[in-house]
């Protein structure tokens, strides 16, 4: 079997293009999630059970959120689980091209296991309102729901405009050289990147702070929905082919 230092200089060069990646995903969650690629290449582990690791960490903590009392433990306890766990969904699509084990399957089971977590986390914010309080008035219950509208049609948008795009590109597009990735886009992608989003469970200990972040944090995702939606369509309106 090879050793760690080399599976480790195997998994940097077979990571995915850093364009349309932010600064967190770059240089935080893809080096740690390559740690976990590695040391579960060495235990044997495949990527399906990489996956289902992160869901088990992910899930936790968000019942966490909607079952416990908040406070700044729970705090502590939610954003750790939250942030292994988006490592490790890092991690077993690294695992798969270092050992070639991937399939749609996984594919498959990568997407169900986020589409389940976007839906999750915010119906449990909004259990967690409910519950234990943190909100001025009933209205504030619709924040949980706006917020999981945008998360949910940002990533069924997103997929659709992956592989329809995919399926329209004209004979020979994309064989040219890769632009750079930009920087500045990278930093300008952060407040819409998962990994910065999980910060915000840092505040649930103090109700009114986690509501105003959170809240802010929607609004943010909510402008990025629209820029997103209006890029991608035109982006597949360019690749129609009636002229």
């Amino acid at each position: 079997m090879r050793s760690t230092g080399t599976v480790l200089r195997e998994l940097r060069g077979a990571q995915k293009t850093a364009r349309g990646v932010s600064l967190y995903s770059r240089y935080v969650n893809r080096p740690v999630g390559r740690l976990f690629a590695a040391a579960a290449y060495r235990i044997g582990l495949t990527p399906n059970h990489v996956t289902l690791v992160s869901a088990a960490f992910t899930f936790s903590g968000i019942a966490a959120v909607a079952l416990v009392r908040p406070s700044a433990g729970l705090a502590l306890l939610v954003y750790a689980a939250l942030a292994v766990g988006f490592a490790l969904d890092s991690a077993d699509g690294q695992l798969a091209r270092l050992t070639g084990r991937g399939g749609p399957d996984g594919e498959w089971l990568d997407h169900v296991v986020d589409c389940a977590k976007m839906i999750l986390v915010h119906t449990a914010v909004l259990i967690s309102f409910q519950r234990y309080g943190g909100v001025p008035g009933t209205g504030w219950l619709l924040l949980p729901l706006g917020f999981l509208f945008t998360a949910v049609l940002t990533f069924c948008a997103g997929l659709l405009r992956e592989h329809l795009g995919r399926a329209a590109a004209r004979p020979g597009a994309g064989t040219g050289a890769a632009a750079p990735a930009s920087r500045l886009r990278a930093f300008a992608l952060l407040p819409a990147d998962y990994g910065v989003f999980c910060l915000v469970f840092l505040l649930l200990g103090d109700r009114d702070v986690f509501r105003t972040g959170y809240a802010a944090l929607a609004a943010v995702h909510t402008l990025f929905l629209v820029l997103f939606l209006v890029k991608w369509f035109r982006e597949l309106r360019a690749l129609r082919t009636d002229g």
